[in-house]
């Protein structure tokens, strides 16, 4: 099937003379997660993970993605003609080195403009300038080939009470203006969906597991143009538009509107913004590249979005709690599989009041599978749990008080030796960067050797990030501030960490074809002491679910390490077991117990 559609895209790369065509892992706004419409990629490879970029020469086809995905790429892409590219990896070419590699003198590179952000599309320029060739940015290629291509969603929208938000629209947007006279902007161009929910105080349906609404907007120092589908807009969302200063137009009308503009300056960021749109500006148009100010703003979260955000982890923990406790005690004695365990996680999530859906796909793996960083079972892949070994479960909700994400690796069984090492290793890795304590200034770059140190000492390691940011009922996974060992061209998470700033506590460890093991937790960044040494920071963790303890050896922690385990595990039993049952309750007296 796939090497059929190959053939097709192919055919159409020769009629226009197109030597090699880029489909990146995209939708016009540069999202994380894409709606079904939007992934072309998925159907030219087969490869369905969240990240990723396919290249297809008239006698060639490649994927390129991160060591997240390595093992379920190779497994999809077995026998379809596409190439692995495993990025970071030692000898393997980046997407970029390849394509300087491949095209040849006067040859025509081709991608749709509209899901290849400004900055690619400008090295994608550079790179056919220097053969002397050109580029094909017009024409979405794959929509030619893509019978049934799924539609765009029908729109959905709600605006999010000043009660979640902590500040109005009206306010949001006049400290964006202000950022942008700073800047000396007379216009914003803002496509990011998550910036725009966050700046107008709006949430939708239109991208799975991400609340956001198909949209761009304009800003000026007097308008607030909002691109959206009419059908988005009804009477009551346009009297709260006009509430906040806020006219709708066509989504459609974007781009002619933005072609439009003549002799000003305009605020917007070329790792966001699509090559499209960028190229489309006239030449007396300034633009002032920086990233959005709202990326800061919505990251760093208001007194009344930190303390949501802690009330939807009690909810959650509330829904994990009851799953695990369900699991531990059914495990041998019923019918349960890798789907079986999540649909029940998310059924317990889905009681909790203000429960709006999963924050992304739920990570169930069990033994092997969990070595596959983000396998999520399907019917085609799911197996039956044993009473034996590990189950690692990533998942999340998002809820009208915020977003949650939590990962813990669960006991099922007798486990060796080897794995309570393992366990114990990885558990250390993440007490350590929860009891960081640090100087203003640093950012996750500075602090991710808290985490991988205790593996480092050993000559392991976990080939992904340590952690991320956490949107306020947006995109799970939200920069500009992270946990990692160094900078990546592919992300911006090196922001200096503010108060306010959630961030996860994910570090693993990964054993192919075995078992995987991850331990996340949801950080709350705020200050401590200022003194003539400076302004120190530390974590407050947010994630109210127990470790547990049957893989763990209490001789291989530190004395500090125990003592915050015990002081974690005491604060989850006094603040979850009120809201559980008798029999719950018991279990989570035993799964919190001191070591």
């Amino acid at each position: 099937m796939i090497q059929e559609r190959l053939t097709r895209l192919r055919r159409e790369m020769e009629k226009r003379n197109i030597a090699i065509y880029v489909v990146p892992t995209a939708d016009f706004h540069e999202s994380e997660y894409v709606g079904e419409h939007f992934k072309a990629r998925k159907y030219i490879t087969g490869f369905s993970g969240s990240a990723g970029t396919a290249v297809v020469t008239m006698t060639e086809a490649g994927l390129w993605t991160d060591a997240r995905y390595f093992l379920q790429a190779a497994a999809q892409l077995e026998g379809s003609g596409v190439t692995l590219y495993r990025m970071g990896e030692e000898g393997v070419p980046t997407l970029l080195e390849y394509l300087r590699s491949a095209l040849k003198e006067g040859e025509i590179l081709g991608f749709d403009g509209r899901v290849v952000n400004d900055a690619l599309g400008r090295r994608l320029r550079e790179i056919a300038e220097e053969k002397h060739g050109s580029l094909a940015a017009g024409e979405d290629l794959v929509d030619l080939i893509w019978e049934d291509r799924p539609p765009l969603p029908p729109a959905k929208v709600f605006v999010l009470e000043e009660k979640y938000a902590g500040r109005s629209a009206a306010e949001k947007l006049a400290d964006v203006r202000a950022a942008m006279a700073e800047k000396g902007a007379d216009v914003h161009l803002l496509t990011s969906l998550y910036d725009i929910a966050w700046l107008l105080n709006i949430r939708g349906d239109d991208i799975d597991y991400v609340p956001v609404v198909l949209s761009y907007l304009a800003l000026t120092k007097t308008q607030c143009l909002w691109f959206v589908r009419d059908e988005a807009v009804d009477p009551a969302l346009r009297e709260y538009l006009t509430s906040i200063g806020a006219e709708t137009r066509p989504y459609d009308d974007f781009y002619t509107w933005a072609a439009g503009l003549e002799n000003v300056s305009v605020l917007l960021d070329r790792k966001v913004c699509n090559y499209r749109l960028c190229s489309s500006l006239r030449e007396s148009v300034k633009i002032v590249e920086a990233p959005n100010p709202s990326a800061v703003m919505k990251a760093v979260k208001n007194d009344v979005e930190a303390e949501n955000t802690r009330r939807a982890h009690v909810k959650d923990a509330v829904a994990v709690c009851k799953f695990i406790c369900w699991l531990q005690k059914n495990i041998g004695k019923i019918p349960l599989s890798e789907l079986s365990a999540s649909e029940y996680l998310t059924a317990r999530r889905a009681e909790q009041e203000g429960f709006v859906e999963r924050s992304f796909e739920t990570i169930c793996s069990y033994g092997a599978h969990a070595a596959v960083v983000h396998y999520a079972p399907t019917p085609e892949s799911d197996i039956p749990l044993q009473p034996e070994g590990f189950l690692l479960v990533d998942s999340g909700g998002h809820y009208l008080e915020g977003t949650t994400d939590i990962t813990r690796t669960i006991v099922l069984g007798p486990v060796t030796e080897e794995m309570k090492k393992h366990f114990t290793m990885v558990l250390r890795s993440h007490i350590d960067l929860a009891m960081a304590r640090f100087l203003y200034g640093c950012s996750g770059l500075n602090l991710d050797i808290l985490a991988r140190g205790p593996l480092w000492e050993n000559d392991l390691d976990y080939k992904h990030g340590t952690g991320h940011g956490v949107g306020y009922l947006l995109n799970v996974h939200e920069g500009p501030n992270g946990f990692r060992w160094r900078e990546s061209p592919e992300r911006s998470e090196g922001h200096v960490l503010e108060a306010g700033m959630i961030t996860t506590d994910e570090p693993g460890f990964y054993l192919e074809g075995r078992y995987g093991i991850r331990h996340e937790s949801e950080l709350l960044c705020r200050k401590g002491e200022k003194n003539e040494f400076g302004q120190f920071m530390y974590f407050e963790n947010i994630t109210y679910v127990p470790i547990d303890l049957d893989a763990v050896l209490p001789e291989a922690l530190t004395a500090p390490e125990r003592r915050w385990l015990n002081d974690y595990h005491a604060n989850v039993y006094k603040t979850i077991a009120p809201l559980l049952d008798e029999e719950e309750r018991a279990w989570l007296k035993n799964a919190t117990r001191p070591v």
